[in-house]
């Protein structure tokens, strides 16, 4: 598709017969909803081997990590699907007395939003499209999803996957660029889901303002790993390599900067160093590579490139990595030592595979510096001394936080994921999700007492 044509089916007609839809999906049941599910589960499945050549082939994702898209969707259908029936049920509360008490009923329904937009990245574009799609579908919504253009092979496979389970008044994705997502935003949706950086979502919620949208701001930031003096280098070096060059670095709450105390930084550059050769070689995993995901386009490697160079230029020391292909989009995983925390790259976040180290005197220098900045999405704390670790836990504020690893707290079900000021609102995974796609509505019935 020509991304500067407008889609054939139109934005508006389809908007009008989704909210004819979204008034019959209010009456279904858990069970129908459960069944159509399990029928996305099963699609999903039949074209995992499509999922992962889709995936290679929008930036050479390789496929030991593109199962993680598949595993990490099948995985919350099974979830809401075997809790779905009691978060329908309705939540039975106290009634005041003066209200009249056991004499009178309250409860609280959970009843569907409505139409829904989405708009979704393409870092990990099935995950982050069809998971919180899980949630959606199972609150009772019809939807509206417009996935990023960055990944097209990807975009198009979504639709046929989603296309064969759904009609288009339930689920129809627009593929398309900025231009179908600017025609969308002019319509009055009951809530936009937005996954991506804060620029863009500026102007999604100034949209979502025109119609008194409700939101879900998926988003990002600076998030870092602090590294306390009781951790155990060679484990903390393994665990943030695994986290931060995971997907070439594009993870939205990967480790985007260390903070290591100064005291202990050379033995944390050498251990970090010797785990990044072990894990990729010396010279890095190589354009040739099939296990080492690229930068998405030629305009991400450009401004990843630009900030390490930029970092080199003003003082920073490389360590590890640092080798480029252009063609190819292609940068290794690096390490840096010595950044100025003026620098650029500790102003933007890099979503790439470069690594900042940067220096504390005291825990609470680390802590004032985090807190310094905009709340990130994740934050990551390592060591064995209990009191430090709860110490920077209470005196920052993050949308999630994992103690002696990282970025693992979004693969469970049973915590709420979402940022937190500029890193984002509004809360995924699991019953959070579902919650977050569903209007909370009390209902009030009085039998008895001073208001009967």
């Amino acid at each position: 598709m020509d991304t500067k044509t407008l889609p054939k089916v139109d934005p508006a007609d389809l908007f009008e017969s989704q909210k004819r839809k979204a008034l019959q999906l209010k009456k279904s049941g858990a069970q129908e909803r459960i069944a159509k599910l399990a029928k996305l589960k099963e699609a999903i499945n039949a074209n995992a081997e499509n999922i992962l050549e889709a995936l290679y082939l929008d930036f050479k994702k390789p496929p030991q990590e593109a199962g993680i898209e598949i595993s990490g969707i099948t995985n919350e259908i099974d979830f809401i699907n075997a809790f779905l029936e009691s978060w329908m049920t309705p939540q039975v509360v106290p009634t005041p007395e003066d209200l009249g008490g056991e004499a009178s009923d309250s409860k609280i329904i959970l009843e569907p939003k409505g139409v829904v937009l989405f708009l979704t990245p393409w870092n990990y574009p099935f995950l982050l499209t069809i998971r919180p799609l899980v949630a959606c579908i199972a609150a009772g919504n019809a939807v509206t999803v417009k996935p990023s253009e960055l990944s097209p092979h990807s975009a198009t496979l979504m639709k046929e996957i989603l296309g064969s389970v759904f009609p288009q008044d339930e689920i129809y994705v627009f593929e398309g660029g900025a231009e179908v997502a600017t025609e969308l935003l002019k319509l009055p949706y009951r809530h936009i889901f937005y996954t991506g950086g804060p620029q863009v979502a500026k102007i999604v919620i100034k949209a979502a303002a025109e119609n008194l949208s409700s939101l879900t701001l998926e988003l990002g930031g600076k998030s870092p790993s602090i590294i306390d003096n009781s951790a155990d280098f060679v484990e903390v070096a393994g665990k943030i390599a695994f986290g931060k060059y995971l997907n070439c670095g594009q993870t939205c709450m990967t480790t985007d900067y260390v903070l290591v105390s100064e005291m202990r930084k050379d033995e944390f550059l050498d251990t970090m160093k010797a785990t990044i050769e072990g894990m990729y070689g010396r010279e890095g995993p190589g354009i040739n590579s099939t296990a080492y995901a690229r930068l998405v386009n030629r305009k991400h490697f450009n401004r990843v490139k630009n900030l390490l160079q930029d970092a080199l230029d003003k003082g920073a020391t490389l360590v590890a990595g640092g080798q480029i292909d252009e063609a190819e989009n292609y940068i290794s995983p690096t390490l840096l030592a010595d950044v100025g925390p003026d620098d650029a790259i500790m102003k933007e976040e890099i979503f790439g595979p470069i690594l900042p180290v940067m220096t504390y005197k005291t825990l609470d220098d680390a802590i004032d510096f985090v807190n310094q900045r905009d709340h990130p999405l994740g934050l990551y704390v390592f060591g064995k001394d209990k009191a430090n670790i709860d110490k920077v836990i209470s005196q920052t504020t993050a949308g999630g936080t994992v103690v002696n690893q990282t970025i693992l707290h979004n693969a469970s079900p049973f915590l709420p994921f979402g940022g937190v000021g500029y890193s984002g609102f509004g809360k995924g995974n699991g019953y959070f999700a579902f919650l977050d796609f569903s209007n909370q509505r009390p209902v009030m019935e009085i039998k008895a007492g001073k208001w009967a």
